[in-house]
């Protein structure tokens, strides 16, 4: 979980977008406007982060605030699943990420795997619908929900990109450093035991 911390200045974000997109008020707009600056204010003390680089995140969000949807794939071929090295940590992942508006979720997952890997996949089975706060991630300044699809391979080879440097299978138990901010060791572990028992129902939070 979040530290309560940056769980309220989640809420606070998230008022303070819905106010701006809806007030007409001049003076209600500028309290909102005030009040995401504070906002701002509390991350950057609290994370070390940039005051102009957070309030310009949060200024760029438009409309109502909801979750933000993460997309991710397990793709397994013999007992082993596929993971990406992502450029930006050095670290490995599934494939996966942010999805883009008029895409499915099996869409996102096939095409970010295409992408990330080299790899061509047919979406085939839902996984998990998780709460990114409730799952061990590092902390964002956003709310986030993450959905894992089970994809089929069905051909390609490996294919380094802009993103992700590397892709490869790794057995259960040898997996390689993670990526947290994008997959935790207990989704994983998750991941392979839908891969052993194909009747356990998708997990929900």
């Amino acid at each position: 979980m979040d530290p309560k911390w940056l769980q309220w200045a989640k809420t606070l974000q998230s008022i303070a977008q819905n106010g701006l997109t809806f007030a007409q008020d001049p003076y209600d707009r500028e309290r909102y406007t005030q009040l995401q600056r504070v906002v701002a204010e509390i991350i950057s003390s609290n994370s070390g982060a940039n005051f102009s680089q957070v309030l310009d995140l949060f200024q760029r969000e438009q409309g109502y605030a909801t979750p933000k949807v993460d997309v991710r794939a397990a793709v397994f071929r013999n007992n082993e699943i596929l993971m990406v090295l992502e450029r930006e940590d050095g670290r490995w992942s599934l494939p996966g990420g942010l999805a883009d508006v008029g895409e499915t979720p099996a869409e996102v997952a096939e095409r970010e795997v295409s992408e990330e890997s080299g790899y061509r996949t047919r979406a085939s089975r839902l996984l998990a619908v998780y709460d990114r706060d409730r799952r061990g991630h590092p902390p964002l300044p956003f709310h986030a929900y993450k959905i894992f699809l089970q994809c089929d391979l069905l051909d390609g080879n490996p294919k380094p990109n802009a993103e992700c440097a590397d892709a490869a299978f790794f057995a259960e138990g040898k997996l390689p450093e993670l990526s947290l901010t994008r997959v935790t060791p207990a989704e994983i572990a998750r991941m392979f035991e839908h891969l052993h028992d194909p009747s356990l129902p998708a997990d929900f939070d």
